[in-house]
């Protein structure tokens, strides 16, 4: 079952344009960036825009930071949206559910395929964005030309330390696993939603709707005592995987709510979904 899900993936072209789209807006900030010759200044702009110029090697960081506040949600949105409602708007949910496959099995599959298109996605704006920002801006700090061997020559940390190779491809690996789970923890929301309706857009306009209202509360001071627990709160914590010693608290509390929001919510689509009289 988890392999028909990835090949309605996989063969769908909208899967691919969004991954498309995903890569194509950290390529036109480099293209910009080098054509420009100057960073932004320090703590103006995207994170660790004002080091790429100094070290492409870093672009894949900047990359991420770019595309998660809104765009990778959209993706996701969408893409989990359509999970079930759109089976439901297309007529085969009904003939799914014919087959010998459990309800509970559906749902199972159509979150792996879920956390295989985030996973899958991410890794290729990362891949894209490291050959892009070594070709834009070299590395080791000399545009156009890498270090020593062809290698990178360090990398500097946002807390001021050298980073190697190695400890850098580490982070970037940490902070790629934490976005798939704060994606899968917001995926599972909109999966939630995804069984409520049967539109497909419903479900992603649903599923955008609580990303908005978890932005906006992030800027009310009013709404202090409910920040800790909004889903889009610890996005941003992978950046911590950047600092030397790497600062756990956030990103641990990140973990954990994502893992919160995934299991009450994906619990609240199987308990609809397994009672649910589906017609369509």
């Amino acid at each position: 079952m988890i392999g028909v899900e990835l090949r309605k993936l996989a063969l769908r072209p909208r899967v691919w344009f969004s991954v498309l789209l995903l890569c194509l807006l950290p390529a036109i900030v480099g293209v910009f960036l080098a054509t420009a010759d100057f960073a932004p200044p320090p703590g103006q702009g995207g994170a660790f825009l004002s080091a790429v110029v100094n070290d492409g090697a870093l672009f894949p960081a900047a990359a991420l930071a770019l595309v998660l506040p809104l765009f990778l949600p959209i993706a996701v949105a969408v893409t989990a949206g359509d999970a079930i409602a759109g089976e439901a708007a297309a007529g085969t949910l009904r003939y799914l559910l014919v087959r010998p496959v459990g309800r509970t099995r559906l749902l199972g599959a159509k979150m792996v395929a879920l956390a295989v298109y985030v996973t899958a996605a991410i890794v290729i704006v990362v891949l894209t964005s490291l050959v892009l920002g070594v070709f834009l801006f070299g590395t080791g700090g000399t545009p156009g030309v890498a270090g020593p061997g062809g290698q990178p020559s360090g990398v500097t940390s946002l807390s001021g330390q050298s980073l190697s190779s190695s400890a850098l491809g580490l982070r970037l690996l940490g902070a790629v696993t934490y976005i798939v789970v704060s994606m899968l923890g917001f995926a599972a929301i909109t999966v939630f939603l995804s069984t409520v309706t049967d539109s497909a857009l419903g479900a992603a306009l649903g599923g955008l709707a609580a990303l908005i209202i978890s932005t906006v509360l992030e800027t009310l001071d009013a709404a202090a005592s409910v920040k800790p627990y909004l889903p889009t709160h610890y996005w941003l914590s992978w950046i911590d995987f950047f600092r030397d010693p790497v600062l756990w608290r956030n990103i641990d509390n990140g973990l954990l709510l994502q893992a919160g929001y995934i299991v009450v919510f994906f619990g609240a689509a199987w308990a609809n979904f397994a009672t649910k009289d589906v017609t369509s």
